[in-house]
């Protein structure tokens, strides 16, 4: 997405708990860096005095943020898996958005994009916590669209299915064979898809708003429902 933006012409300041790639990619755009963890609020809250000393307005704020972790039915489930999932999917968003929302005010209009997921609006078992963080993203979005109605703030949700990312890695644990029978027999989406709906949400005319964007792979038709081939 980063490079994506990049290749728009936009000035990018970076954001990630992963200071080494993080590093790297800002080095290759000539962009701004500054680690962050979102879990983190006082990591948040120096992530935006950063910013502001560098930008006092800012544009658009992509809260991309988010993991899953675990696949256990509700009974079996580990505290610390949900714990994780909702201080980064939804507390993160949450103080997140608070936080910039007076830099994005101070520009003459200005965009936010939260990543969500089909998850947000469908169930499936062994996803309890990660598909309750992101119903609540959902919520979230929608709650911003109304409250910042009649500001020049546009609010977009991204609802991406099945992506070839880091996501299953995580979710597994680094079971590389699961994470990688995840994606077996079909054609995931790539994190450049997700850049391209990102890029054209945030470059519409100013008076046009996406309010979301749901995009799957052709193979996949619901969260449970993937066409395989042998």
């Amino acid at each position: 997405t980063a490079r994506a933006l990049a290749r728009e012409g936009f000035t990018l300041v970076l954001g990630a708990r992963r200071e080494d790639r993080l590093a790297g990619v800002a080095r290759d755009l000539g962009a701004m860096a500054i680690p962050i963890d979102v879990r983190d609020l006082t990591s948040i809250q120096a992530f935006v005095r950063a910013v502001e000393a560098r930008y006092p307005a800012v544009e658009i704020l992509i809260n991309n943020a988010g993991l899953a972790a675990g696949l256990q039915p509700l009974a079996d489930g580990h505290d610390d898996d949900w714990v994780q999932m909702m201080e980064t999917n939804v507390l993160g968003v949450l103080r997140m958005t608070k936080a910039m929302l007076p830099l994005l005010r101070r520009a003459p209009r200005a965009h936010i994009v939260n990543l969500g997921s089909v998850a947000g609006f469908e169930v499936y078992p062994g996803g309890v916590g990660y598909t309750a963080s992101k119903h609540a993203v959902r919520a979230i979005t929608r709650t911003l669209r109304l409250e910042l109605l009649g500001e020049p703030i546009r609010v977009t949700e991204i609802e991406p299915g099945m992506v070839d990312t880091e996501f299953s890695l995580v979710r597994f644990k680094g079971d590389q064979q699961r994470a990688a029978a995840v994606y077996q027999g079909m054609e995931p989406l790539t994190g450049a898809d997700i850049a391209d709906c990102i890029v054209w949400a945030v470059t519409r005319p100013p008076h046009v708003n996406i309010d979301e964007m749901v995009v799957r792979p052709i193979a996949q038709a619901t969260v449970r429902d993937v066409a395989r081939k042998a």
